[in-house]
């Protein structure tokens, strides 16, 4: 199949490689043409997972974004959500009618997106999809390789909109077999992980992160006390899903640390594998870091605003969501992705399904 990855993060770099590696023809784009440049230049890169490390041949590695999007099939955007609008209006010009933009994780990128685009003038018809997590646990070792320590074995996921679920879904399925399919884009937005599992890790080891250059969250940040926010947060979420209709399986966070719980998205004992692949002992920015800019102020801020249109308690998001505007500085559920920002907070149940299923044009 003919992919284009769009981006130069680590889940970007890890989904050219590996679908590269699994016999597609992959075209990567990234806008930093300096930090770009080893791969460019080799038009490859580095995997290195549990098969060991080998060099993985790209399609095409370029900066000229028509080169790259032309005649995908498929376009995966590993992207912080914060880029979501900005990169809209970056890929209009250049969008062909039928492709597929995957959304790993997407925190309701599909309706940002796409309203993007049509306020941009795009008239492509194209499908989004969104999942709940990256499909891979990855980590980049310098400026042309990617370290792989896990891969998705379950992507929940919905398309948007929902008309045109069933090419999207046979795209998608070719390229990751792991895609489930969900009802729509609401429900894969609902099973993102990074709203539940990185705003207790980052707000209850704040004191750690600003005292030591590097500290593992996943590692010695994850502590029973914290285990038990994650349970109270995700039964918010689950709570949420309910509410609105979506049935079980909700993917619980639970299932992620647990050894013998039903399989979750990186598989049975997913967390030992974060914990053993030592990649996470970073530096973090709390003011900057994508689960503070992505995590809480997209993904945190849109579970709370969406339990507040249910007519759900969320006690745990809010508080979470409060005091991440403290350290900020900045009052997220005013500013965050909320249905008030996104003008969806006046729809009924029933309107929000039929704009799920129609898109966003009759709605914009």
């Amino acid at each position: 199949m003919e992919i284009a990855v769009i981006g130069g993060g680590h889940g970007c770099y890890a989904a050219a490689a590996d679908l590269s590696d699994k016999g597609h023809r992959v075209r990567l784009w990234r806008r930093d043409k300096e930090a770009f440049q080893p791969v460019l230049e080799s038009q490859s890169l580095i995997l290195k997972d549990a098969g060991g490390v080998r060099k993985v041949s790209l399609s095409l590695a370029s900066t000229d974004l028509s080169a790259v999007m032309k005649g995908a099939a498929l376009i995966v955007l590993p992207l912080p959500a914060f880029a979501q609008a900005s990169v809209a209006s970056e890929l209009a010009p250049h969008l062909q009618d039928g492709q597929v933009i995957f959304l790993p994780p997407g925190t309701f990128g599909s309706y940002v997106m796409a309203k993007a685009l049509a306020e941009a003038g795009s008239r492509a018809k194209v499908a989004f999809a969104e999942t709940g997590t990256l499909p891979y646990l990855a980590r980049k070792h310098g400026a042309d390789t990617v370290a792989v320590s896990g891969r998705a074995t379950r992507l929940p996921t919905g398309v948007f909109p929902g008309e045109l679920a069933e090419q999207a879904f046979a795209v998608l399925e070719e390229a990751f077999p792991a895609v489930e399919r969900l009802q729509d884009a609401l429900d894969g937005a609902l099973m993102n992980a990074g709203p539940i599992i990185h705003p207790p890790l980052i707000l209850m080891n704040a004191g750690p992160i600003e005292h030591f250059e590097h500290w593992d969250i996943h590692n010695e940040g994850t502590q029973p006390s914290v285990r038990r926010v994650h349970n109270a947060l995700d039964a918010e979420r689950i709570a949420v899903r309910e509410a609105l209709g979506y049935r079980a399986p909700h993917f619980p966070l639970a299932d992620h640390y647990s050894k013998d719980g039903d399989e979750w998205m990186y598989g049975n004992a997913a967390h030992e594998k974060l914990v053993d692949s030592s990649d996470w002992r970073e530096h973090l920015d709390l003011m900057t870091h994508r689960y503070m800019r992505e995590d809480v102020a997209c993904g945190l801020a849109f579970l709370v605003s969406l339990a507040d249109w249910a007519g759900m308690p969320a006690p745990v998001a809010k508080g979470l969501l409060a005091i991440a505007s403290a350290v900020t500085g900045e009052d997220l559920r005013e500013t965050g992705r909320t249905l008030e920002n996104l003008q969806l907070s006046g729809l009924s149940v029933n309107g929000m399904r039929m704009m799920l299923q129609q898109g966003v044009r009759q709605w914009v």
